[in-house]
């Protein structure tokens, strides 16, 4: 059978493949055996190395637990802010004012262009130049100013390219019914564009939960990661079981985000599917057709 896009395998492409896949198993379960005999040799699967995050709570509550708070403080804080201004500055470029629209793509091209480390190194340098913040919060302060510019820029982009791919028709049905261009952006335009833009605002959320270990590297950022040097040096140099408890986390955190949006997508699916409903003709003004839809 064959497809638009292209030819469906034959008995030989199957059998290829199937050995190429078997292929890549074997592959795969020899740099997994390596990994983990090499991990042997070092001592690092040793139970003493992990037992204290199985059998104690102080690693826990001394090192992870507050490490954990300030990512998602300093998470949550960024994508409060980056995905309002991320929408205004998207749908700012999109305007027909070229005072609005050219100003808007200078910041969203500008800030897009920078290294969000660097963003925060500026924003630490200036709440400490310019402003009363202190030295105990500022690193969060940095954190999350260099997040939010840089992320926002991003978000402005999928905001603008999301409205943009809807179909034109959209936009001149909203004008003939006499809709202004902000009623057609917030009513029409904006609604159906979600669905389309969700999966790379979710990516772009996960980028800001990810991002945050740079306040860690470079602003002394108590973040989760952050915590893994002196945890490891308090229980004996347990650098890789440390690092993997830690990486557990983050994939648990970005998990549950990205299932969440998987579920918010597929709603808001359903809802558009539902909208309409089959009226009979006397309820919408007694017709001689057998009925009307809505």
């Amino acid at each position: 059978m064959t497809s638009i896009l292209y030819d469906a395998p034959g008995p030989r492409a199957k059998r290829r493949n199937v050995l190429y896949s078997i292929g890549f198993l074997v592959v795969f379960a020899l740099v997994i055996w390596w990994v983990i005999r090499k991990l042997d040799e070092k001592k690092q699967l040793d139970w003493v190395k992990w037992k204290p995050f199985f059998t104690d709570i102080r690693p826990w509550e001394t090192y992870i637990w507050p490490g954990l708070q300030n990512t998602l403080t300093a998470a949550a804080f960024a994508m409060v802010i980056a995905l309002p201004l991320g929408a205004f500055f998207g749908i700012s470029r999109l305007s027909d004012h070229r005072a609005v629209r050219v100003p808007s793509g200078v910041v969203i091209e500008f800030f897009r262009a920078i290294p969000v480390l660097i963003l925060m190194l500026f924003a630490n340098a200036a709440y400490s130049e310019f402003t009363d913040v202190s030295s105990d919060d500022r690193p969060l302060y940095a954190v999350v100013t260099g997040l939010v510019l840089y992320n926002a820029s991003v978000l402005a982009e999928i905001v603008r390219a999301g409205i943009q791919s809807l179909p034109k028709g959209q936009t001149e049905a909203a004008y003939a019914i006499g809709l202004r261009k902000g009623q057609t952006m917030r009513s029409i335009l904006l609604p159906q564009s979600v669905t389309a833009m969700l999966p790379a605002i979710v990516s772009q959320l996960v980028v800001i939960v990810k991002d945050t270990a740079l306040g860690g590297a470079m602003l002394t950022f108590s973040e989760l990661l952050a915590s893994v040097r002196p945890m490891s040096a308090a229980y004996g140099a347990n650098t890789i079981a440390c690092f993997t408890i830690v990486s557990l986390i983050f994939i648990a955190i970005n998990f549950a985000l990205t299932t969440f949006a998987s579920w918010l997508e597929r709603r808001l699916r359903r809802a558009k599917k539902s909208t309409g409903a089959v009226l009979p003709a006397a309820a919408v003004g007694g017709t001689e057709s057998t009925g009307a839809v809505v």
